[in-house]
């Protein structure tokens, strides 16, 4: 490939002209330097690893590839093999294990993060690892394996980091140069290659550009205010009116926005929702469009047949009711959904043949699906603490869907205006281009804090001065320039992170996984474990493991990873657990109340039964739209939660000793559960 002289980069890959931006990560790459490239979704970071891939490869060296979700890896899995070849791309996810010795390994993060404490010598032979969506680390619930990803991984593998354009990129950067020990070339790009135009659609009166808006919340303030002098000074609330009402007045304002894209030749679009329910009612509501001429209704017809006969799905409910919706040419995209319905959406989309897609924010996660458009019915969502408006961040990763390269000028945005969620000054900064900063979520799991004290015994607390967190709070905490540092005399304070690591590793020592400073039998056993560790030892432990059959053992481990949300409903077991649940609960809560007292802010999880009935019909064999009737959880949920109970179960069976009884049981209770729409690996294989 021509290169040029100057940067010592190609000037060309795959026959597309590189950006500076691609050409400058690329040298950095060939340079061998470890890259952190921050760029707006759909600007083209993903070529950068493409070329880290191929120059590894190219030198009999190894590649591991992560991503956040295992739908992402899932694609990526089916895309590296078509360039890259069968026979040099594997996969884990903790669902599937598929070559694991391939030259390319793609694993969720979460499965790199756990070979590198279990299994480190497995990565003997990488030359690379490449984290798409780094800056994930911000996540609340996932984000410290990213972290310990990082700080931990052999020092011979370089890291490529993918990430959204965040403003403190240099920061994030001087700390992975810090934990690595050596240097990395930060690669900035803040310019698309498609440009987006933003516009907010205000319900009655159309699109309008940020100053309309603005001049349109003044109209209203005054409104209040000459509504208030009639009644006495008494001001209306500003959100007085009921969800119901509002609801109403998006769903016609959506009317309104879906007909103009149609009469302005402005799909495909993608319209984001943050409500399962709203996807499926909107995808229904605008289906009577008929977007699709009768040549392109006949095609996608056929694809989608063609897919339902290659996933063996022809006869299901819910994907006949798909196959409606897609002969107008709309379709709906959510978590709630059988995995294959959603594989089959997205390779529909990939076809240009699906006009509108209803979905929710994870369809914009890695997934490289662009359309013309991208509309968000709201601009706020619950957060899994609060209702709130969007990150700025998410609204981008969103937005960035829009606009396809090659295709389009440029992509348009609109997104329905609801003053009861959002303000002005929210919107503001939504079209500023500003994103929050990353910040860590650095916390050691159990699983963690035993490894790391195999390795470094009572220096474990010290793990959290290599954390993201420490780096930013040491940051924060310099003077000034001209102030002088006061000097403080005696013991230093001991810093939160660290306390909260010696709170772990005091309650290890409570209940007996580390005595006389080694790891007993069970704190091995909780080594091997990620997520959910310490209910599984225990179960081990106290002996309620050995009470169960493998029916009742995938009950138990559903139970483990299950958490209700408030609708959730489903019918009793029929089968008894008793001598299990009751105990075995009882001592749970009594395990979260010591760890309280011993100081661990995340108190670990008990079990909940209520998934039990499902589960136990499930693994008698039961079909799947049976189990469903007895319960109101989601098809998606149910098939989540069953792959969670497999991946865990797996994990177990590992970790015990070779010969205990309790293998066999653990590995009947996972053959009875990995079947049909569940089979993570047959899905795979079958697409």
């Amino acid at each position: 490939m021509p290169r040029d002289s100057k940067a010592g980069s190609p000037a060309t890959f795959r026959g597309l002209k590189l950006f500076p931006f691609q050409r400058d990560a690329i040298a950095a790459i060939f340079a061998g330097r470890n890259v952190l490239v921050a760029a707006p979704t759909g600007a083209g970071k993903t070529l950068v690893a493409d070329f880290a891939i191929e120059q590894a490869l190219g030198q009999d060296r190894r590649v591991v590839y992560t991503s956040p979700i295992k739908a992402l890896s899932n694609q990526k899995y089916r895309d590296f093999r078509e360039a890259y070849g069968d026979e040099r791309v594997g996969l884990m996810t903790g669902d599937v294990t598929l070559d694991p010795d391939a030259p390319l390994l793609i694993m969720t993060t979460e499965i790199f993060r756990n070979t590198i404490f279990e299994d480190p010598g497995r990565l003997d032979g990488f030359d690379f690892v490449i984290f798409d969506e780094v800056h994930y680390l911000d996540d609340r619930e996932r984000g410290t394996v990213w972290e310990e990803a990082i700080i931990y991984a052999p020092q011979h593998i370089r890291v490529v980091g993918l990430s959204a354009t965040v403003p403190n990129v240099h920061d994030f950067a001087g700390w992975i140069q810090k934990v690595r020990g050596t240097p990395v070339d930060v690669i900035i790009q803040e310019e698309r290659p498609v440009p987006l135009t933003h516009k907010i659609w205000i319900p009655g009166r159309g699109p309008r550009a940020l100053d309309e808006v603005k001049r349109h919340f003044i109209e209203m303030s005054r409104g209040r205010d000459r509504h208030a002098a009639r009644r006495g000074g008494r001001r209306p609330h500003q959100r007085g009116r009921s969800r119901k009402t509002q609801a109403r007045i998006l769903e016609r304002a959506g009317d309104d926005l879906a007909e103009f894209l149609r009469e302005r030749n402005l799909l495909p679009a993608i319209y984001f929702c943050f409500s399962r329910r709203d996807c499926e009612s909107l995808a229904m509501r605008h289906a009577s469009r008929d977007l699709l001429t009768t040549a392109q209704r006949d095609e996608m017809l056929r694809l989608f047949d063609e897919l339902t006969a290659l996933y063996d799905v022809k006869d299901a409910e819910d994907t006949n009711h798909l196959r409606s919706l897609a002969a107008r040419g709309v379709l709906y995209h959510h978590a709630g959904m059988l995995p294959i319905d959603k594989e089959i959406v997205e390779r529909l989309f990939t076809s240009g043949l699906v006009r509108l897609l209803f979905a929710t924010e994870t369809f914009a996660l890695g997934v490289n699906m662009p359309a013309r458009t991208v509309c968000f019915h709201t601009l706020a969502k619950y957060d899994g603490i609060a209702f709130g408006p969007l990150k700025a961040r998410d609204y981008w990763q969103m937005a960035g869907r829009a606009g396809r390269q090659g295709i389009d000028e440029k992509g348009w945005v609109f997104a329905l205006l609801d003053e009861s969620a959002v303000s002005y000054d929210n919107l503001e900064y939504f079209h500023s281009g500003r994103t929050e900063p990353v910040r860590s979520r650095f916390n050691l799991n159990y699983s963690a804090v035993l490894n790391l004290f195999r390795r470094v015994g009572d220096q474990v607390p010290q793990a959290w001065q290599r954390s993201f967190a420490r780096h930013q709070q040491s940051r924060a905490k310099k003077p000034h320039r001209g102030r002088r540092r006061r000097r403080h005399h005696g013991k230093p304070k001991e810093e939160p992170g660290s306390r909260l690591i010696k709170a772990r590793l005091d309650t290890l020592r409570h209940f007996h996984y580390i005595e006389d400073d080694t790891l007993t039998r069970k704190g091995r056993l909780c080594a091997h474990i990620n997520g959910y560790e310490i209910a599984v030892t225990e179960a081990y432990e106290g002996g309620w493991l050995f009470r169960c059959d493998p029916v009742q053992t995938a009950m138990l481990f559903a139970s483990i990873v299950y958490e209700a949300r408030p609708a959730d409903a489903s019918a009793r077991p029929t089968r008894s657990l008793k001598g299990v649940q009751v105990p075995f609960t009882a001592h749970m809560d009594a395990f979260a109340a010591q760890e309280r007292v011993l100081g661990v802010r995340d108190v670990t999880r008990g079990p909940d039964f209520g998934i039990a009935g499902p589960v136990q019909r499930w693994a008698e064999g039961a079909a799947f739209e049976e189990v469903l009737d007895h319960t109101t959880l989601a098809a998606g949920d149910l098939v989540r939660i069953l792959r969670m109970s497999i991946q865990l179960l797996r994990q177990a069976a590992h970790a015990l000793p070779k010969g205990d009884p309790c293998v066999v049981v653990l590995h009947e209770a996972k053959a009875r559960i990995d079947r049909d729409v569940v089979d993570a690996k047959r899905q795979l294989e079958l697409g």
